[in-house]
């Protein structure tokens, strides 16, 4: 009688595996952050708010001509949250800005870490002149005030989306590279970077073999951090009249309220949506990142 065939597991099978194994840790592990559950349940509402606006409020709502009611409505039945200055349901404004705030705040922290890892990680690799100038450009940009900065690129550039995301993308990114460095020089000071030098790896091999894959669970976690602040930049950008005036946001929303004078009219309705919005996304964020951070971290402290 002949033995059954052994299944054969190949490298790919046996990578997938530890990816899996790894994932259920993770989240095994997160789970017991409930302020991080917390944020990720916010988090998640959100997302379907955004993801199903043109189910729920129409691709229509931001539309001038065809407001369904009077300029500044107060709240209602027929509109929760009032109207604006052009007679818009402001509850569909708020819930199509999520689309947009989202996107930006997304896009923005995206492109920030992956100037900032990749800077971090080639300055702590090439440690002469090469490094020591890519420290002093980014010590340049950390002691310049962000948003000056990307008040002044999004001025000089075309009022877009494109603009806001490279506005702050190209701003904010020193302090994560700062971070990937010191990541990077400790990396490299572990005696098995040493070998794989010595069995003839070249400086590629060793930044993305060994560097990268270490230096991934501080790249994560301050992707997760960086969104809040990019959310937060956007719609301060939206607020000072740079953003993109053809798409809704909440800080458009806000600057919209500005200059109708809802302050002084005592229209709260106008403001207080999504001012609302703006901090329980950055804040859900940030309990999301700071989770995180201490689970592919334990020493930054106990489940919270």
């Amino acid at each position: 009688m002949t033995a059954p065939p052994v299944a054969q597991t190949g490298p790919r099978a046996l990578a997938r595996q530890r990816r899996r194994r790894s994932a259920a840790r993770f989240w095994a592990r997160y789970r017991t952050h409930r302020a991080g559950l917390v944020g990720l349940a916010a988090l998640g509402l959100f997302a379907l708010v955004a993801l199903t606006a043109p189910l729920t409020v129409g691709s229509d709502v931001s539309s001038v001509t065809d407001a369904p009611g009077r300029p500044l409505e107060s709240p209602s039945a027929q509109f929760p949250l009032g109207t604006d200055q052009f007679g818009r349901n402001l509850l569909g404004l708020v819930i199509w800005g999520a689309r947009v705030s989202l996107l930006v705040g997304l896009l923005a922290a995206v492109l920030s870490v992956a100037i900032g890892a990749v800077v971090g990680i080639t300055a702590g690799h090439f440690r002469g002149a090469y490094g020591t100038v890519l420290m002093r450009v980014t010590d340049w940009f950390l002691v310049m005030p962000t948003l000056v900065l990307a008040i002044a690129l999004a001025t000089v550039m075309s009022r877009s989306l494109g603009t806001v995301i490279l506005a702050i993308g190209v701003t904010t990114w020193p302090t994560t590279a700062r971070l990937v460095r010191a990541q990077t020089l400790a990396v490299e000071s572990r005696p098995y970077i040493e070998r794989a030098q010595a069995l003839g790896g070249g400086h590629w091999h060793v930044m993305s073999r060994h560097v990268l894959p270490n230096v991934m669970p501080l790249v994560l976690a301050q992707t997760t951090l960086m969104v809040s602040s990019s959310i937060l930049a956007e719609a301060t950008l939206a607020f000072l009249g740079l953003g993109d005036p053809t798409v809704v946001s909440w800080g458009g929303l806000l600057q919209d309220a500005r200059e109708a004078g809802a302050v002084s009219a005592g229209d709260w309705w106008y403001l207080v949506p999504p001012g609302i919005a703006i901090a329980v996304v950055a804040l859900a964020f940030t309990l999301c990142g700071r989770a995180v951070e201490s689970v592919l971290n334990p020493r930054l402290g106990v489940a919270g």
